[in-house]
C-alpha cells in the first residue's frame, strides 16, 4: 500500500482519533497524522500545513460530520483549498445517515462518504481508489 506523507483526521472523539491514528500508522499509510477536534481547529491546522511556510499539506482528510464548534458541513463550506501540488482527497467518515446531511455533502467538495468505523478494508479501498 502506498504511503502518504500526511493525513489529517478531523473528529471530536478522542478514541476515534486514537484508533484511526494507530490504524494509519500500523498499515504504513501515513508518515505523519495531524488531528483536529472540530472544523475550526482543522482550518487552523490546514492554514499552517498548506500556508507559505508549511511543507506538509495532507494528501487525505478524514472528516467527521457531527462535531461541536464547527461541524463537518460547516468546515467544508468554509474550507478554501490553497491548491497544493496535489489536490487533497476529503472523505466524510461519519455515522450520519440524515437525508439532509447526505444531500448537502454531495453538493460540497467532498471526494467520498464512508460509514464509520474506519477499518483496514475501508482504508485499503480508499488508498486503491484515490491514490
Amino acid at each position: 500500500m502506498k504511503s502518504l506523507q500526511c493525513v489529517l483526521l478531523i473528529d471530536d472523539d478522542f478514541i476515534t482519533n486514537y484508533l484511526n491514528t494507530n490504524l494509519l500508522k500500523r498499515l504504513g499509510v501515513a508518515d505523519q497524522v495531524l488531528v483536529a477536534r472540530n472544523g475550526e481547529e482543522a482550518l487552523s491546522v490546514l492554514a499552517q500545513a498548506c500556508g507559505p511556510s508549511g511543507d506538509t499539506p495532507p494528501a487525505l482528510i478524514l472528516l467527521d460530520i457531527n462535531m461541536p464548534v464547527m461541524n463537518g458541513i460547516e468546515f467544508l463550506e468554509a474550507y478554501q483549498p490553497q491548491f497544493p501540488a496535489q489536490p487533497i482527497v476529503v472523505i466524510a467518515l461519519t455515522t450520519t445517515t440524515h437525508p439532509t446531511d447526505m444531500a448537502r455533502l454531495r453538493e460540497l467538495s467532498i471526494t467520498d462518504i464512508i460509514a464509520k468505523p474506519l477499518n483496514q478494508e475501508k482504508l485499503t479501498t480508499i488508498m486503491q481508489k484515490f491514490f
